[in-house]
């Protein structure tokens, strides 16, 4: 049975260890501005799935997704060294898709609020479409028959 905090420790680990790697030895002028922003291993510790983010368009993540397979061996290596596990985990890079989720649903709620702004914009002049207020003022039957009298007796 694996000890699910330190698998989650050792995924931090390597998440760093690959963005320092990133950062300070790997030179392919591929890479673009590459951000790691999450890190999951499988029970058994023997994959790591790396997830990321590149500024940019289409084409700088491709080539960055590029450069990324080009220096995972690299990457393997130091993360080897520098966590000093039995078994160095495999590693796999995937797109993060979160950026292109939360543009999308700021664009919904962009969209929610001008529906909104245009629903309280024909609100302002309305008026109700029976009396004004049915609930508050007690109703008297044209015989002079008052609902109050049954709530005292």
């Amino acid at each position: 049975m694996v000890d699910v905090a330190r698998a989650r420790k050792l995924a931090v680990r390597i998440r760093e260890v690959v963005a320092s790697t990133l950062e300070m030895q790997v030179k392919d002028p591929r890479l673009g501005m590459v951000t790691i922003t999450d890190a999951k291993l499988t029970p058994d510790l023997r994959e790591a799935t790396l997830y990321y983010t590149v500024y940019g368009g289409d084409h700088e993540r491709a080539e960055s997704a590029a450069a990324l397979e080009s220096a995972k061996g690299v990457l393997r290596a130091q993360v080897g060294k520098q966590t000093g596990v039995r078994y160095t985990p495999s590693l796999a890079f995937i797109a993060d898709v979160v950026p292109e989720t939360a543009g999308r649903i700021e664009e919904l709620l962009a969209k929610a609020r001008a529906e909104d702004a245009k629903v309280q914009e024909r609100a302002e002049g309305a008026l109700p479409a029976g009396d004004a207020d049915p609930y508050r003022v007690p109703r008297v039957a044209e015989d002079g028959y008052d609902e109050r009298d049954d709530e005292t007796a």
